[in-house]
């Protein structure tokens, strides 16, 4: 009797651990551990890529380099000004044209630095002669509006810096546009 009663024990103990496994998935929290893990690893992980993507927009948008931009903004030198000569040239007039017109413009050379004025002055003669030159071919229609002022303005420059090359200006500013 020792035996049926160890045997039905387990029986017992058998159909309790059955009906609980039965009533767990019964009632539906079976599921609950395993999506608590994966929501967890996947809520871990959409944290680790944003504290990255924070620390890299940090680092590649300044977080770490204001005092290095002031230090640079505070070692930027004020451009040097040089006032080249007027220059007075009458403009190509259009194949019927009875009236002469003339281009008196009064222009400043900006230079990154005072050393460059040194080496700019020796060579004004060879930068008048450029400048006179495409001036005189010039129309007055092609000093119509802010376009025409803007084209001639880099175009001084573009030859300005191929005269002086290897050195170079910042800009050809105006002074004084005249055409009469």
């Amino acid at each position: 009797m020792a035996k049926t009663t160890e045997t039905q024990a387990e029986a017992e103990n058998a159909e309790a651990e059955g009906d609980g496994e039965e009533g767990k998935k019964a009632s539906g929290k079976s599921w609950i551990p395993k999506l608590s893990r994966k929501l967890m690893m996947i809520v871990g992980g959409a944290l680790v890529l944003l504290g990255a993507a924070g620390g890299g927009a940090y680092f590649f948008f300044g977080g770490h380099g204001k005092a290095e931009a002031a230090a640079a903004a505070a070692q930027v030198k004020p451009p040097t000004f040089l006032d080249m000569p007027d220059v007075l040239v009458n403009l190509s007039s259009s194949v019927g044209g009875d009236r002469t017109q003339y281009l008196k413009v009064k222009v400043t050379l900006e230079l990154a630095d005072p050393a460059m004025s040194a080496q700019v002055q020796p060579i004004m003669p060879r930068l008048m002669d450029t400048f006179q030159t495409y001036l005189r071919e010039l129309r007055p229609t092609d000093l119509d509006g802010s376009a025409g002022l803007y084209r001639l303005k880099e175009e001084l420059t573009r030859r300005v810096n191929a005269a002086i090359a290897p050195s170079r200006v910042n800009a050809v500013l105006f002074k004084e546009i005249v055409v009469q």
